[in-house]
């Protein structure tokens, strides 16, 4: 780290907000495209940034940022001074109603197609000049440690077991059963379930590890099922387009039926199955005006 003595000129927020967008997005180019500003204005503000605060904050790796100790130490005060500002505004428009506001919400990518969809849906429809923003988490643990961080106020997780004390409110929102996805043209008939045993010999599809759906298949082998795991997909979008090509078989959640349906696959019921239970998280203290509507939204159930 280089350090400088210069004195600070009074950090404002929206050089907090340029900071915090280059950290998200893993750059200046795409932090620049987010914030539709020119990539040198971009630089220009994070060099003003680290001159009032008298420290750089990023390692200068050719053309990359990498955080250095000092940039680290700055994103949890700069969420927290972001996050205020956004409360502000958002006491202000309370009063005036909720005409406009963002709800940022982290999400893994099976809860993002339901049951954040019909939330999001609704919410909109409800809502019509505040914007969703849904960002990607892999695993619960991703999801969690956003929220609390303040980069999401808001998040979906799904779990087997009780979340305990994340250090997050949590609202139980559904309970997802595992089902298996097969092509019409498959082994399978059409809306009769199929017994686990049944998958002997048969190719799966299966997701990463850690999550739900790839646990609950490993059990299943785990208990004898003779069966062979072909794919594995960190990239849950490719599972559809995988089991309709004939790749082979999956074993996902019922959040994916509507779509699936769509898509001219089968979904089936199995037996025995397993669940998870699916919850919108939340930051403990206040939220904006928009998340705290969002919040009630799903516990409404509308």
């Amino acid at each position: 780290m280089t350090g400088r003595s210069g004195r600070g000129c009074g950090v404002d927020v929206r050089q907090l907000e340029y900071f915090l967008a280059v950290v998200d997005h893993g750059g200046v180019n795409r932090a620049a495209a987010a914030l539709h500003l020119s990539q040198p204005s971009l630089s220009q503000a994070l060099r003003t940034l680290e001159r009032d605060l008298g420290s750089d904050l990023f390692h200068r790796i050719g053309r990359r940022l990498v955080l250095n100790d000092s940039g680290h130490a700055l994103v949890g005060p700069a969420r927290e001074a972001v996050r205020g500002l956004d409360l502000a505004r958002s006491a202000v428009e309370a009063v005036r109603g909720l005409r406009r506001g963002r709800v940022d919400v982290a999400a893994l990518p099976t809860q993002s197609i339901e049951p954040l969809t019909g939330l999001v849906a609704g919410f909109t429809e409800r809502h019509p000049d505040v914007s969703v923003s849904i960002r990607g988490a892999l695993t619960n643990r991703d999801a969690v440690q956003m929220v609390r961080t303040g980069a999401c106020e808001l998040g979906v997780v799904a779990t087997g077991d009780p979340l305990g004390d994340p250090g997050v409110d949590v609202l139980p929102l559904v309970r997802q059963a595992f089902v298996l996805l097969a092509p019409a043209d498959g082994p399978f008939r059409p809306g009769a379930p199929v017994p686990a045993a049944a998958l002997t010999g048969h190719r799966l599809i299966v997701g990463h590890e850690g999550s739900g759906m790839r646990r609950f298949a490993d059990r299943l082998l785990a208990e004898g099922l003779d069966a062979r795991i072909v794919v594995e997909s960190e990239h849950r979008v490719s599972i559809l387009p995988l089991v309709l090509g004939g790749a082979g078989l999956a074993v996902v959640t019922d959040a994916w039926r509507g779509l699936a349906e769509q898509a001219g696959a089968l979904v089936l019921d199995l037996e025995p199955t397993d669940h998870l239970d699916v919850a919108l998280i939340s930051r403990r203290g206040p939220l904006t005006a928009a998340a705290r509507a969002f919040v009630d939204h799903a516990a409404s159930g509308a």
